[in-house]
């Protein structure tokens, strides 16, 4: 493949042929990005120029537009200035996976709610999973209902769908005390590096996105606290991958998380390996070279910032090694092999919630270190790991209504 090709004439500033012989149209305005791809030029060039128009005229929308067309429109004058920058391309996929493939090139006027329904039901065929669908239809119905404000549908075909009810929902995975503690020990033997990161997570409950984001400045010594402030995503836009420093999750989510005197050792401890793992590698450490990432707690050893991208599979790895430790122990105590559950980066954080209400901590505190949106998130946690607790408290009032 050759290189790209710019296009460069006053005429045609905005496209550039790729090296995959696509034509490219690309452009800004009002801070909305306006992209066009196609192999034929001039049709490229003719949809770039319509879609300039509309966003410089948010009025000029024909009675002809297609469903894409419409939604791009309405996202991008509705949504995009509202939401967060990392929000952006994944709900866009979302879009194209479910209802752009299908139903995309429909002209909008002429849509009706069987048309929908077809659709989701061939999304279903397909194997995409119903919370993707619910959260795509939400989104889509939102933007005919906009449609229909602006007199472009006289109706919104999305109500009346049917939905099939999400059945055998999986438990919250998190780690038991003795999982936790091979998990640590093989993280700490096999992949020393990763070791304070991963406990770190074990004793904050911090989201993978939070971990990443964290900078030395957020780290108080003197009054023992976590400040969370931001968070880092990872995302691959367009087959590229991009970093952004964001806001958290929920408001709830900026908050101050006390360290534990375990905390503070292993806070200490990465930062001597990684002062250590600079000096060996100066310019090569990636997070020095790249701007606003140089204050970064926890990266991969070359210096890459901490993502789900680079966590998980180390995550992966020590599960991995614990479970072929296990295959060598079974067979020499001449037992079956009893294999760890696969472990994600939010797995540890749901670890970190229940050792919280192992240790008897009050809901209403875990639910602030752990920066839930609102209580119910945090007490359905509860309920989900703790059923013996609960079934306690039960006995205990219905022991104490006998007496009364």
């Amino acid at each position: 493949m050759g290189k790209k090709t710019l296009v460069k004439t006053k005429k045609e500033p905005n496209i550039r042929r790729r090296s995959n012989g696509l034509w490219e149209a690309r452009k800004q305005i009002n801070g909305i990005p306006i992209r066009v791809t196609g192999h034929d030029k001039k049709q490229v060039l003719a949809e770039f120029d319509k879609k300039v128009e509309e966003a410089e005229n948010p009025a000029l929308i024909s009675s002809d537009i297609t469903v894409d067309a419409f939604r791009d429109k309405w996202f991008n004058t509705f949504k995009v200035p509202k939401i967060k920058t990392t929000s952006i391309y994944p709900m866009t996929r979302r879009y194209e996976r479910t209802f752009g493939n299908r139903i995309g090139k429909r002209k909008l006027n002429s849509l009706t709610c069987f048309d929908i329904q077809v659709a989701i039901n061939g999304m279903l065929s397909d194997g995409i999973g119903i919370t993707t669908i619910k959260d795509a239809l939400g989104s889509f119905r939102e933007c005919l209902e906009s449609a229909k404000n602006n007199g472009l549908i006289a109706i919104n075909p999305c109500f009346e769908i049917i939905l099939p009810e999400k059945t055998n929902s999986k438990q919250r995975r998190f780690l038991t005390v003795d999982e936790q503690k091979r998990f640590l020990e093989t993280a700490e033997t096999e992949y020393g590096w990763y070791y304070p990161m991963l406990k770190v997570m074990l004793l904050t409950g911090m989201r993978i996105s939070e971990v990443g984001g964290l900078c030395w400045s957020d780290i108080d010594y003197d009054n023992d606290v976590i400040h969370i402030r931001r968070a880092l995503f990872s995302q691959y836009e367009y087959g590229k991958k991009k970093l952004h420093f964001t806001t958290t999750k929920t408001i709830n989510s900026v908050r101050d998380i006390p360290m534990m005197a375990d905390c503070k050792k292993m806070l200490r401890l990465q930062k001597k390996n990684q002062n250590k793992i600079k000096k060996e590698l100066g310019k090569r450490y990636r997070s020095e070279n790249e701007e606003g990432l140089s204050d970064l707690v926890f990266t991969s050893s070359m210096g890459s910032a901490a993502t789900r991208y680079n966590v998980a599979p180390i995550i992966n790895k020590i599960v991995k090694s614990i479970n072929l430790r296990e295959d060598y122990e079974s067979v020499k105590e001449n037992r079956k092999p009893i294999y760890m559950e696969p472990v994600s980066p939010h797995a540890l954080r749901r670890t970190f919630c229940t050792r919280c209400f192992e240790a008897g901590m009050n809901i209403k505190v875990v639910q602030k270190i752990m920066g839930h949106s609102n209580y119910a998130v945090t007490a359905n946690i509860y309920t989900e790991v703790m059923p013996d607790k609960m079934n306690e408290e039960v006995e205990l009032f219905n022991s104490k209504l006998l007496t009364m």
